[in-house]
């Protein structure tokens, strides 16, 4: 397995800017940028990868080796020895169509021999959780699935996916993994404390919330945020809520606000809502982030069998990147520490994180964390 890796700073790249790249002979080439840079060089991506499978989205900021950088497009090439590629994608004509394009993404791959899925999905009109739920009736729950929804800056108004044909704004797309010498493991963390209440889900539809405790959802959180109600749903990123089942006990799982609707009082969150269970509202510290980022880290790691040369994907939050501000770096060099030099560090700022809990746990939209996708080949 080989990786290699570009940072292009200009507004519209050249196929001559990823001329190091074509060196390996990449099968597949993943590409994550600010939405006007990622839009400016997709032609220019598919140009300089003719046979290469193209894959990325944009995002709320680009992770490197070198860091995290706000208008740049981060391309990786990966050229696999003993891993086959494939590429699925579909249309999403809405929200309410998420479980059906899940499904569609997965009928899409061929199953014998799949051992990991790669999905990118646009970030705002989306249910995250139902696309998991349609892909995961197809292909189980012993096949990994990992990815993120994408970002545009934090505006939360139009998103874009890039894949073999180009740019859009209404795709996803997957990457199916096939090969017995592929090692693929996974890591997922957050780091944020729970505060205040537990509240009871007395109204929900999907992955809308419209009461808690039999008020008004939207004027219950307002309530807690104070001053900070004036900027929803962007203040949202800063204080999510962490789900709790019908015996109060934390699910694992956080979930960020989407979007308001005033007129009806309802949060619309970027995954399904328990509607037997609980919320509660969460903050969190730099220091407990960058211990969660490392955690996530470590849990790839301990997945691995060959530690040496490989690609990490990272998929973190945007609510992360507000609250640490100007140390956002540290939980990628986190990240970087475990992995060691020998691991080429790739991945985005996102809407939404998709990963498993652990090994033997199904796949699993995620909001708030920093999720680990690791990859390399046995020899």
């Amino acid at each position: 397995m080989k990786v290699s890796q570009v940072i292009v700073r200009t507004a519209n790249p050249t196929a001559g800017d990823f001329a190091k790249l074509s060196a390996i002979n990449p099968g597949l080439v993943l590409a994550f940028g600010s939405v006007d840079v990622l839009k400016g060089g997709a032609a220019a991506i598919a140009q300089a990868f003719p046979d290469a499978h193209r894959v990325g989205c944009s995002t709320a900021g680009e992770i490197s080796a070198q860091g995290v950088d706000d208008g740049t497009l981060v391309v990786t090439a990966l050229q696999f020895d003993q891993t086959q590629v494939e590429q699925v994608s579909t249309v999403l004509a809405g929200m309410d169509d998420s479980f059906a394009a899940g499904k569609r993404l997965a009928l899409g791959l061929h199953q014998e021999g799949l051992r990991a899925i790669m999905v990118f999905g646009q970030g705002v009109a989306i249910n995250g959780s139902a696309v998991l739920s349609g892909m995961s009736e197809v292909v189980g729950v012993d096949v990994p699935i990992t990815g993120g929804l994408a970002g545009d800056g934090g505006a939360f108004q139009q998103t874009w996916i890039l894949d073999d044909g180009g740019v859009s704004s209404s795709r996803l797309v997957c990457v199916g993994l096939y090969g017995d010498k592929l090692e693929f493991s996974h890591g997922s963390f957050g780091g944020w404390s729970p505060f205040g209440p537990a509240r009871k889900v007395t109204r929900c539809e999907s992955n809308v919330l419209f009461e808690l405790d039999g008020e008004s959802a939207l004027a219950v959180y307002k309530k807690y945020l104070g001053e900070h109600a004036k900027g929803l749903p962007a203040s949202g990123l800063l204080f999510p809520f962490a789900m709790l089942g019908s015996d109060h006990n934390e699910v694992g799982l956080i979930r960020t606000i989407l979007g308001v609707d005033e007129a009806a009082g309802s949060l619309t969150l970027a995954g399904e809502i328990d509607s037997d269970g609980y919320l509660k509202l969460m903050h969190a510290s730099t220091d407990a982030l960058v211990d969660g980022a490392e955690a996530a880290a470590q849990a790839a790691m301990d997945m691995q069998n060959n530690p040496g040369e490989g690609f990490a994907l990272l998929v973190s939050c945007v609510g992360r990147k507000l609250v640490m501000g100007g140390r956002v770096d540290e939980e990628v060099e986190a990240v970087g520490e475990v992995f060691g030099a020998g691991a080429t560090l790739a991945g985005f700022y996102s809407y939404g994180e998709i990963s498993p809990f652990t090994k033997a746990v199904e796949c699993k939209l995620h909001n708030q964390t920093m999720t680990i996708t690791y990859l390399s080949e046995a020899a």
